[in-house]
């Protein structure tokens, strides 16, 4: 028996030491990664910088390491805006990089600001003198828009070109939830006021058809002008290529067309980039990722100034625990009006820049950031870069500024709120079978309850709070933007508009990209020299272990959800989650749903 014994404490030791080995070769891996990552990267002479087209679009990186590390990933890469558009930005600056190398492929995007802002990079890269050679078996609209820059366009022999206009197709759930015995009922002020509408309507209202018209046809004119611009082809023909489905054409057609310049297999697509390296055919190309270009030093350095560029992308929520959707980034109010009050005491931060791209949220969290703008300031002058949206509630925490640069195909303006009640008593008392008594101490004591939609009463004490809350949305505009209130109501109404006719009522001062915003910035804060610091600051390493072992299945559970539901995602998240909203909205519809 003492043998037993032996031998058994003897197994246990051994696995004990093999755990602490095995955990000590884990953490100087992870400490290697670390190392590799955020080391500086050296640029060899005659390099290419290769920008990949595949995957998503988004403001900021959100890789989770912890997922990497557990293999919780939903296969779906992410193309951070902000690191792309610097990564041109030093491969522009950086003499031994001589070109860009875009490979095209499954790209999904945002907007086409967002898009829009990567082309001005790539086109001010090109201005620079430097070169750019794109290829791709197939192309996306998108991919195709940013494509189409390159001095050289190519594409796989039996390849594709998507290229057919826009589309925007809401879809509509009242008759789906009344089967069910589901009911929204609806408080609003707004005549465009339109993202209510996908649970209260079974068709666009007059009033949306008409801005999504405007909007949509408004993009698609940016997207000719540019390509039109790059490709040599006229507007004329490009708009007669989408009519007739270009799409479906053979590459012999799209070079015909000049929608290409030429059919390559990808190994033949090396020999081009090594004619433009001038270097031999068996030598190896200089490649720089994304990725690479994040560790390249900036030739700008720290010189100057600090300018603090503060990234407010997601839905406009009163905190992370509430949202209209469970998955993605949030502008978590409570967390802003820290940072920026953090900001506006830090003596050297001498100008901020807040970088907006939301389509808005929660009225009251918006009012909360809006306050701390006030405030902000007050000590420093505060300039915004609208993205992809900044509408609604995107706009309310933007109006207060000294100054808005928007980008041209920016959707935003839709001033306008509204609250949004389900009306569950048909499914529980008619499907369901469930019975209601009720005992009460006021007339009103029963708002609220699931058994009965709202009264007569109840509503109108529910439509004069929305209108409360519109009126002061509409007041913090006319101040933010020194106008009569008579003049914002013209432009109110919830209706959302694109930059560039923003910028004609006055509700943005600039057409531009951040990089003239953070000018904009500089030139109000009296800096001849200065750079940019970006906030709030990405979790490092060991925060992002700490923090995703929690969650990081959660994620990758919801994720998974979110690629199963594609884009009826957001309405069955809104669903679940409505009654942890605040209950005045400023946003706009979940689903834009443009193709």
């Amino acid at each position: 028996m003492k043998d037993f014994f032996k031998m058994v404490f003897a197994t246990m030791v051994g696995i004990l030491l093999f755990g602490i080995i095995m955990g000590l070769i884990g953490m100087m891996c992870l400490v290697g990664i670390v190392a590799s990552g955020s080391s500086v990267k050296s640029v060899d002479k005659n390099s290419v910088m290769v920008l990949n087209l595949s995957g998503s679009l988004d403001e900021r990186s959100s890789e989770n390491v912890f997922n990497q590390v557990m293999g919780f990933s939903s296969g779906s890469s992410q193309i951070s805006l902000e690191d792309a558009l610097n990564a041109i930005r030093k491969a522009k600056d950086n003499e031994d990089i001589k070109g860009i190398y875009i490979e095209a492929g499954l790209f999904s995007y945002d907007s086409y600001a967002s898009l829009k802002a990567i082309r001005r990079a790539l086109e001010d890269f090109r201005k620079s003198g430097k070169w750019i050679i794109a290829y791709g078996d197939t192309y996306t609209q998108g991919a195709y828009y940013l494509a189409s820059v390159a001095d050289k366009l190519y594409i796989n022999p039996e390849g594709q070109v998507d290229w057919h206009g826009l589309a925007a197709e809401p879809m509509f759930f009242k008759d789906l939830m009344a089967k069910f015995g589901v009911k929204m009922q609806l408080a609003k002020v707004g005549t465009y006021k339109s993202a209510p509408e996908m649970f209260t309507e079974d068709h666009m209202s007059d009033a949306n058809r008409e801005q999504v018209s405007a909007y949509i046809n408004g993009i698609w004119e940016n997207i000719l002008k540019d390509v039109s611009a790059s490709r040599k082809i006229s507007i004329d023909s490009l708009n007669a290529y989408a009519d007739n489905l270009i799409t479906f054409s053979d590459t012999k057609t799209l070079i015909a067309k000049k929608m290409v310049d030429g059919v390559l297999y990808t190994d033949e697509v090396k020999d081009v980039v090594k004619k433009q390296l001038n270097i031999k055919e068996d030598d190896n190309i200089n490649q720089l990722t994304l990725f690479d270009m994040t560790t390249v030093k900036d030739s700008k350095g720290d010189e100057g100034e600090e300018i603090a560029v503060y990234y407010a992308y997601g839905d406009i929520v009163d905190g992370s625990g509430q949202s209209l959707m469970s998955q993605g980034h949030l502008i978590d109010a409570q967390v802003v009006c820290r940072d920026l009050d953090k900001l506006a005491n830090d003596d050297n931060v001498k100008a901020v820049v807040l970088r907006v791209n939301s389509g808005g949220g929660s009225a009251y969290a918006s009012e909360q950031i809006w306050r701390s703008m006030e405030l902000l300031k007050k000590k420093k002058p505060v300039v915004v870069s609208m993205g992809g949206m900044a509408a609604s509630g995107g706009y309310y925490i933007s109006c207060g500024s000294q100054w808005i640069v928007s980008e041209p195909v920016t959707l935003t303006g839709s001033i306008g709120i509204f609250g949004m009640f389900p009306d569950v008593s048909g499914l529980l008392k008619d499907k369901l079978g469930v019975k209601f008594d009720e005992v009460k101490t006021n007339k009103n004591s029963a708002i609220g309850t699931m058994s009965r939609p709202f009264t007569e009463e109840e509503k109108s004490y529910l439509n004069t709070y929305i209108e409360r809350g519109y009126k002061l949305f509409r007041q913090r505009v006319a101040d933010g933007r020194k106008l009569p209130v008579e003049e914002v109501e013209k432009v109110a109404q919830g209706r959302v508009w694109l930059g560039q006719d923003a910028i004609k009522h006055k509700l943005v001062d600039q057409i531009g990209s951040l990089d003239d915003a953070v000018a904009k910035a500089a030139q109000l804060a009296k800096l001849d020299k200065y750079h940019t610091e970006a906030y709030p600051s990405m979790p490092g390493f060991f925060e992002q272990l700490m923090e995703g072992s929690s969650n990081a299945r959660g994620t990758y559970l919801d994720e998974t959800m979110q690629a199963a539901l594609g884009e009826l995602y957001g309405p069955v998240m809104l669903l679940r989650d409505i009654n942890n909203q605040s209950a005045i909205q400023a946003r706009l519809p979940i689903v834009m749903n443009i193709r």
